[in-house]
């Protein structure tokens, strides 16, 4: 076993005293089903000395999904807490931005009419030493992922996104380099998101996301590649490595079979 994966890093947060070791990150402090690189341990170690962060509070994590990079997350309590810290804070509001008929309204908290439409999160920090505060806006076309917690609250996501967009904007030096759960990818992307970019790619068109299990009809306008064609009514198809849904490639010259 390397050096790196035993020989600890020290250090204070929260006036408390935070051990770390490579090993033990990996062991513990690693969430996914990838398998970290000592260079990746080695940037999170310093990351959580550099900003005093304590991973066994979970204000800190590691998130490595198969090969791709590893993410270091930091959680929405750990900006709090740095940002409270500051001598200069002095509160912040925060809510959702909706459309309600032809207006906008920014509604703060993260509740809404159902009659609404959510349109995006905003947030306001206040320093002593500023005349003016720090205002963000942000769009949930933009920050918003497909994942479980968005899909169940996304009010409440995209209030806390706004929050930390706007903590890192008044606070630059404390929490700059930090990002947060809600802004990485926190779930194993699924293959039928990989064919969706791939054909994006390929194809240079914009196609309308589906869920898995869906049967949709992807066109392509005149000008798409010329190995590419409309496919129609696919038949839909399960993939036993990846327990994926796939559209058949019937109708493309030279499919491949399955």
């Amino acid at each position: 076993m390397s050096k790196i994966m035993n020989s600890p890093v020290v250090f204070e947060a929260n006036g408390e005293e935070v051990k770390l070791t490579g090993a033990t990150v990996a062991n513990y402090l690693t969430r996914g089903n990838g398998d970290v690189s000592e260079q990746e341990i080695v940037m999170f170690m310093n990351l959580c000395k550099f900003q005093r962060l304590n991973p066994f509070l979970n204000e800190a994590y590691l998130i490595k999904f198969g090969n791709q990079d590893a993410q270091i997350v930091v959680s929405k309590e750990a900006f709090m807490k740095r940002a409270e810290s500051h001598p200069q804070y002095a509160g912040q509001k925060a809510g959702i931005i909706v459309q309600r008929g032809d207006e906008l309204v920014e509604i703060e908290g993260a509740v809404k009419l159902p009659t609404d439409t959510l349109i995006g999160g905003w947030a306001t920090i206040f320093r002593k030493d500023r005349e003016q505060p720090t205002v963000v806006k942000i769009s949930l076309e933009e920050f918003g992922k497909k994942q479980a917690t968005w899909n169940q609250m996304p009010n409440n996501m995209i209030r806390k996104s706004a929050i930390v967009n706007a903590l890192r904007e008044a606070f630059p030096e404390h929490v700059g380099a930090m990002y947060s759960e809600d802004e990485v990818q926190t779930e194993p992307r699924n293959a039928v998101a990989e064919v969706q970019d791939d054909i994006k790619q390929n194809a240079n068109q914009e196609i309308i996301d589906f869920d898995e299990g869906a049967q949709v009809d992807v066109n392509f306008e005149e000008g798409a590649p010329e190995n590419i064609k409309t496919v129609s009514e696919p038949e839909v198809i399960e993939d036993d490595k990846q327990g994926a849904l796939f559209e058949s490639m019937a109708d493309m010259p030279d499919a491949p079979e399955f």
